[in-house]
C-alpha cells in the first residue's frame, strides 16, 4: 500500500514493473492466454432466474406506506473539537390513485401539496459523540437516556409502543419476555430479557436500572466519553424499523381486517439490521409468518439502491427482458446459492447467508428497458436451503410487482414516487444544513 498524498508532498507511486517475475509462473502464464476464452460464462446462470410478469386479473393494492431517514455528523472549529449527530425520520402515506394523476416527469407542485398535505410525520434528535458533556451525566448514559426518551417523545410515544409489541411479540396471546441483553452497567447477559410488557428493570447482578432500549443495543457500541457516529447510523436503522411498523400494528387490530392486507409498506434500504440490532429479527419473522399463516399477508418491500445486489443487477439487466417499452415487466427471486456464487463468489459459509440478520430474500426487477431495482420480500420464517427462496415463497409477490409501475418515478432512475417523497421529508444535506447545525452547535 503506497502513502498518499499529503499537504506538502506528493503521494508514492507504484512501480510499473513488479508484476514482471508473477508472469514467471506457468498457471499465470496459461491465464494470460486464456483470458479471452468464452468457455466459463457465469452470466447464463444470471439470465436463466428471470421470468415474466403477467399482472393481467391481479389488482395493484391500493394504499401505500413509505419510510426514509438520514443522519448528519456536525463537528465544531474550535479546539476542543465537538461532534454532535443529528438523525430524522419519516413515515408517509400515499394514496395510490392520487399517485396516478401525477405527472411523473413534471409533476405539479399544487398536486404534490394536496398528496403531502397531513401525509407526513418525522421523528429527530441528536446525540453527543464527542467532547460534548451535559451536567447529568457521562457520555454513555446521555446516549442511554435520549434513546430512551426520544423514543416516547412522539405522538404520545407511538413508535416506543411498536417497539414494545415487537420486543414482547404482543400480537400473540402467550405473554412473552424481551430479547435477552448485556447489561449497560455491568454487562452481565441478562439471557431471560425484561418480563412481558415492562419499560425498564434492574439488573440481576448489579441491581442497576436498565430500560427496555437498552435491549436494542447502542451501549455496546459506544465508550464512556465518546461514541462512534454509526450510533447514529444505527439509531436511524432502527427507528426506520419501528415506524414501518407502527402502521402495521395499528392496522393489524383495525376492524376492518383486510385493510392491511390492501396496503404496500416501503421500507428505503434492507430488510436487515446487522450485529448486535439483529435482536428484534425473530419477532419480525414470527409476526410475519403468523400473518401468512391466518391468510393476512403483508405487503412489504425494501428498495436498495447502492451496494453489492445493485452492482450486479447493473452488469447484467441489459442482457434480459424488457427490452422495449410495452413488454411484460421481469423479476428474478436469488436464491441463497445464487447470491453465495454470483453475488458474493464465496464458499459454503459456516453461518447460512442472512439467517441472523435478514428479515426479506432478495428480488430483482426489471420494469421497462431504462427501469430496475433490487428490492427484499419477506418469507416468514428462515429456510435454511441453497435453493430458497422461490417465487412463491415471496409473501404477495403478485400483487407487489402489479403495483410497482403505477408508482415509478421518472425523476431518478429506478425510483420509486413514495420512497422519493418520504426522502424530501427526511434528508438533512451537508450543505448548508451542516452548516447551520454548526453554527447552531457554536452558539453562533
Amino acid at each position: 500500500m503506497p502513502y498518499s498524498s499529503g499537504t506538502r508532498l506528493p503521494g508514492e507511486m507504484a512501480s510499473k514493473l513488479g508484476h514482471i517475475s508473477v508472469i514467471e509462473s506457468p498457471w499465470v502464464q496459461s491465464l494470460v492466454e486464456d483470458f479471452e476464452s468464452a468457455e466459463f460464462n457465469s452470466e447464463e446462470e444470471a439470465t436463466e432466474i428471470w421470468q415474466e410478469f403477467d399482472a393481467n386479473n391481479i389488482l395493484p393494492l391500493r394504499n401505500i406506506w413509505a419510510v426514509d431517514g438520514s443522519f448528519v455528523a456536525v463537528k465544531t472549529s474550535g479546539k476542543p473539537q465537538k461532534e454532535v449527530s443529528f438523525v430524522k425520520t419519516a413515515l408517509l402515506t400515499v394514496d395510490r390513485l392520487k399517485l396516478e394523476k401525477i405527472d411523473k416527469e413534471h409533476p405539479h407542485p399544487l398536486l404534490m401539496q394536496d398528496i403531502l398535505r397531513d401525509s407526513a410525520i418525522f421523528h429527530a434528535t441528536v446525540f453527543p459523540l464527542k467532547n460534548v458533556r451535559t451536567s447529568l451525566g457521562s457520555n454513555y448514559d446521555a446516549i442511554r437516556n435520549i434513546v430512551n426518551d426520544s423514543l416516547k417523545v412522539d405522538d404520545n410515544g407511538v413508535f416506543y409502543e411498536t417497539l414494545k409489541w415487537l420486543s414482547y411479540r404482543k400480537w400473540d396471546t402467550t405473554e412473552f419476555n424481551s430479547p435477552g441483553f448485556e447489561c449497560p452497567h455491568c454487562h452481565f447477559k441478562n439471557d431471560k430479557g425484561l418480563p412481558f410488557d415492562a419499560d425498564q428493570g434492574n439488573c440481576e447482578d448489579c441491581d442497576k436500572p436498565i430500560f427496555l432500549t437498552d435491549m436494542i443495543g447502542f451501549h455496546l457500541d459506544m465508550d464512556e466519553d465518546s461514541a462512534p457516529d454509526s450510533v447514529a447510523s444505527a439509531y436511524m436503522l432502527v427507528m426506520e424499523h419501528l415506524m414501518l411498523f407502527t402502521p402495521i400494528r395499528l392496522l393489524w387490530s383495525h376492524s376492518d381486517q383486510n385493510i392491511i392486507s390492501e396496503t404496500l409498506f416501503i421500507k428505503d434500504g434492507p430488510l436487515t439490521l446487522r450485529s448486535q440490532y439483529s435482536k428484534l429479527i425473530p419477532n419480525i419473522r414470527a409476526f410475519i409468518q403468523h400473518a401468512k399463516n391466518i391468510k393476512r399477508p403483508l405487503h412489504i418491500i425494501g428498495q436498495e439502491k447502492s451496494g453489492a445486489f445493485f452492482d450486479h443487477l447493473a452488469s447484467i439487466v441489459q442482457t434480459v427482458a424488457p427490452h422495449d417499452r410495452g413488454e411484460k415487466l421481469s423479476f428474478a427471486p436469488l436464491t441463497h446459492d445464487y447470491v453465495r456464487r454470483q453475488v458474493y463468489r464465496s464458499p459454503d459459509l459456516s453461518n447460512p447467508y442472512g439467517k441472523r440478520t435478514n428479515w426479506g430474500e432478495k428480488l430483482f426487477v426489471k420494469i421497462d428497458p431504462g427501469t430496475y431495482m433490487v428490492l427484499n420480500v419477506p418469507t416468514g420464517i428462515y429456510v435454511d436451503d441453497g435453493s430458497f427462496p422461490l417465487a412463491t415463497d415471496l409473501i404477495g409477490l403478485d400483487r407487489i410487482l402489479a403495483t410497482l409501475p403505477e408508482i415509478v418515478s421518472s425523476k431518478f432512475e429506478g425510483a420509486l414516487f413514495p420512497v422519493e417523497l418520504a426522502n424530501g421529508v427526511a434528508s438533512m444535506s451537508s450543505y448548508p444544513s451542516a452548516k447551520i447545525l454548526e453554527r447552531f452547535l457554536d452558539g453562533r
